[in-house]
């Protein structure tokens, strides 16, 4: 058994205030079930959720407690992609890429193959380190990852996030839900 403070809840952001820590963590971090956490305090926690789970920026993890630890964004290898934004958004989400929408600009993660794409397209592309908070799920919260492209005529699309994503002829199973030794 652990000694560390367990987060079994979220807030989603807006819907709490008053956190004692914060907890930075990039896109792929933040789709999540059991871990163990180091917040900018030097606090150790661990998240134990009933499923896999896309956390946002802005949301918070309440630990048993009650003390909430806010969760945050980190900085990571991006693309800033401007130009004809419908035709590019266009491309971009034809491909199931996450994608961050800004009034003049989109946000990709750091990709040599969608970069040449874009740059074809005629798209402006820069290369930065910012925050990447990509648009959420049209059929809930959190990720894209509620379809499949199989042949049964369910889209699954309402299941929402933490099963396997099947596209292709290749899969992206949900986390494992293992949390390595607490030290």
């Amino acid at each position: 058994m652990t000694n560390l403070p367990i987060a079994h809840d979220i807030h989603r952001k807006g819907h709490w205030t008053d956190a004692a820590d914060r907890v930075t963590l990039g896109y792929d971090e933040r789709f999540l079930r059991r871990r163990r956490l180091v917040t900018a305090g030097g606090m150790a926690v661990l998240v134990d959720l009933p499923e896999t789970t896309s956390l946002d920026h802005g949301d918070a993890l309440e630990l048993s407690d009650g003390r909430l630890v806010a969760i945050e964004a980190a900085a990571e290898p991006v693309l800033i992609v401007t130009g004809d934004l419908p035709r590019i958004a266009w491309h971009i989400g034809n491909r199931h890429t996450p994608c961050q929408i800004e009034g003049g600009r989109l946000l990709i993660r750091r990709d040599h193959v969608l970069e040449a794409m874009l740059r074809q397209l005629g798209a402006g592309v820069t290369e930065a380190q910012e925050p990447f908070i990509p648009e959420g799920g049209a059929y809930g919260h959190g990720r894209t990852l509620g379809h499949d492209h199989g042949d049964a005529g369910d889209h699954g699309h309402a299941r929402g996030r933490g099963h396997v994503h099947h596209h292709g002829g290749h899969s992206h199973p949900e986390e494992p839900d293992t949390v390595p030794d607490p030290e």
